[in-house]
């Protein structure tokens, strides 16, 4: 019997229920059961960027992992902090599902046609600036609660709109009309749309056991997004878009930064060998380097809090 720790919110539950499923095909033998732990992200109220801290949805989660009180957890990759307990490893990352946003209305009306002044809700200081160039006539505003919360105050007109992950509503099954935004436009965060499976390092059995789920193309994506997200050190409180994509032997790593007023932008594309993902990662974050992403940083740091008042 493998004991699974996980969040309680439905999609956190949802992705658990599909990483057992995954696994009991490849281990027809075994058991899971799941645990739900509440984390300081389920019970702080306040917009993720005005929490600064890392590790808000996995910490408590992943301390039951290291002291055994469960074999493994599993967490939405991008709420996973790049440095884990020592004890700690990311095992396995399954096949991971679409990382496009999505723009949800009550009328099912595209960004593009949403009327000027509408009001559009996002807990992400990327997608906020993200919509602000694309519809600098409309007001983005702080949303917080799960996914079927935030579709509710879409549906229920409490926001003319709002910009989630169409992973979430895909493991969740939401019956919701959406339109994909582009990824040229609306680069998503790092691990967007990937699951993170973390267990103890000593654990070479459950490590074993959760490997053969795992999708190599999908770890080796995640770890030079992660990579370069580490190298300009982005959070929650500085917004960096980064998404790699594996074809052939080939690696393409994609990013895009902004001012915290959306009228400056960074936007970087590189292809390398996807078997050398740290260099590819390394190149990206020294051109943004370079091009002064650090002063992007900076503005946004000074200037964040304007944001969490409105």
């Amino acid at each position: 019997m493998y004991t699974v720790g996980a969040r309680a919110s439905k999609l956190s539950v949802a992705q658990t229920d599909w990483v057992i499923s995954k696994l009991l095909e490849v281990n027809p033998g075994c058991d899971y059961k799941l645990r739900t732990i509440t984390t300081k992200g389920d019970t702080d109220t306040r917009p993720l960027f005005a929490i600064d801290q890392r590790g808000i949805f996995e910490k408590e989660i992943d301390r039951a992992v290291a002291k055994g009180e469960v074999d493994f957890a599993v967490h939405s990759l991008k709420d996973v902090p790049s440095e884990l307990d020592p004890s700690l490893i990311i095992a396995s990352v399954p096949k991971r599902e679409i990382v496009n946003d999505v723009f949800v209305s009550p009328d099912g009306l595209a960004l593009g046609e949403i009327k000027e002044g509408a009001v559009i809700g996002t807990s992400s200081l990327r997608r906020a600036v993200q919509v602000s160039r694309k519809r600098p006539d409309v007001t983005v505003k702080p949303i917080r609660g799960n996914i079927e919360t935030r579709i509710r105050k879409a549906s229920e007109k409490e926001y003319d709109g709002i910009v989630i992950a169409q992973a979430g509503i895909m493991r969740l099954g939401v019956d919701v009309r959406f339109v994909t935004l582009p990824l040229d436009d609306f680069v998503p965060s790092p691990g967007q749309g990937a699951i993170a499976i973390v267990a103890r390092s000593d654990d070479s059995e459950t490590v074993s056991m959760l490997k053969k789920i795992q999708d190599s193309n999908s770890r080796l994506e995640i770890e030079a997004e992660r990579l370069l997200s580490d190298y300009v050190d982005s959070g929650c409180r500085f917004p960096l878009g980064a998404y790699a994509k594996i074809k052939g032997a080939e690696m393409t790593l994609s990013v895009s930064a902004f001012s915290v007023d959306g009228r400056e932008s960074l936007t970087i594309c590189k292809t390398g060998s996807k078997d050398n993902s740290e260099a590819l990662a390394k190149s990206v974050g020294e051109e943004l380097r370079v091009r002064g992403i650090g002063d992007l940083a900076l503005n946004w740091r000074e200037k964040v809090e304007q944001w969490n008042k409105t």
